[in-house]
Parts: C-alpha cells; sequence; structure tokens
C-alpha cells in the first residue's frame, strides 16, 4: 500500500483505486447505439411501465391513465375478476434526425400494466372511454350481499 497523501491524512479519505481494485471489477458499456449487445439491446426489449390512478366508488372500480399518441387499435384492455392488464404500443412519429434533439423524456414503444382490483368486477359490464388522450375504465363490482328469493317448484 502507497503512503497516503497528506490531503488523505488530514481527511480520513481513501483512494478506492488503491484499496479496492480486486474487488470492484471494471466495467466497460458499448459506446455505439447501433452495437446491439448490452444496455442498448436491453433497453429496446423493455416494456414501459404504464402510469395510472385507480379508485372505486361504492358501485365502481375507475381505472384513469395517460394513453395520448395511441390509436385505439393499437390498445388492449384485458380484465379479469380480480386484475385488469392494459397493453399498448406507442409508435415515434419523428421527422428529426437524433443529432437535432436537445431533450428526449416522452416515451416510445411497447407499454403494460397489470392492476389487481380491490374487489371483485363484473367482467362482462365494463367499459372503456377515450377521450383527449386520457383512457377512463368504469367496472361494476360484484354485489356480494345481494340477495334474491326465488319460487319453489314442484314436480309431480
Amino acid at each position: 500500500m502507497a503512503k497516503r497523501s497528506f490531503f488523505e491524512r488530514l481527511t480520513g479519505a481513501v483512494d478506492i483505486e488503491d484499496d479496492f481494485e480486486d474487488v470492484v471489477p471494471e466495467k466497460t458499456l458499448p459506446v455505439s447505439r447501433d452495437d446491439k449487445s448490452g444496455w442498448a439491446a436491453a433497453e429496446e426489449e423493455q416494456v414501459g411501465h404504464l402510469a395510472v390512478d385507480v379508485h372505486q366508488t361504492p358501485t365502481h372500480v375507475v381505472i384513469k391513465t395517460m394513453v395520448a399518441g395511441v390509436r385505439p387499435e393499437d390498445l388492449d384492455v384485458s380484465i379479469t375478476r380480480d386484475m385488469v392488464t392494459i397493453k399498448g404500443k406507442r409508435e415515434r412519429q419523428s421527422e428529426t434526425t437524433g443529432e437535432d434533439f436537445f431533450l428526449k423524456e416522452l416515451y416510445w414503444g411497447s407499454f403494460s400494466r397489470t392492476i389487481m382490483l380491490p374487489a371483485e368486477v363484473e367482467v362482462d359490464a365494463a367499459e372503456a372511454v377515450e377521450r383527449h388522450g386520457l383512457l377512463i375504465i368504469r367496472i361494476p363490482k360484484i354485489n356480494k350481499d345481494r340477495q334474491t328469493r326465488i319460487k319453489i317448484r314442484t314436480t309431480q
């Protein structure tokens, strides 16, 4: 181990390269985005996470999510009694080349979200409406307290 510098002795700092050289392996990432191995390939295979708001009323479960820029035919909503899955794809429509961008924050590509519901729902009575990029899914809850009386028939 080399002699510590005045600054290292004064502050108690440690030179990480000297003390942990064989513990922390050096990793290199591909520099070119054309190289499809490494982080660039993993980035393309990822599915975006869709942000949602979920609330319930006494009779319904309501899910809201922003799907601006997604055509209705590119959305897939599947519902079971206790879960909703929303999948889709937002296509990039750009006239600008990569080097002309100053900032790129919008998500383009596939996205998916599965939501566990707070109550069992009537799958067949669900409705979905998209307006100004906001998708609203309303699903009626199953009323477990509902009772009905049935007439008893006799057979001879």
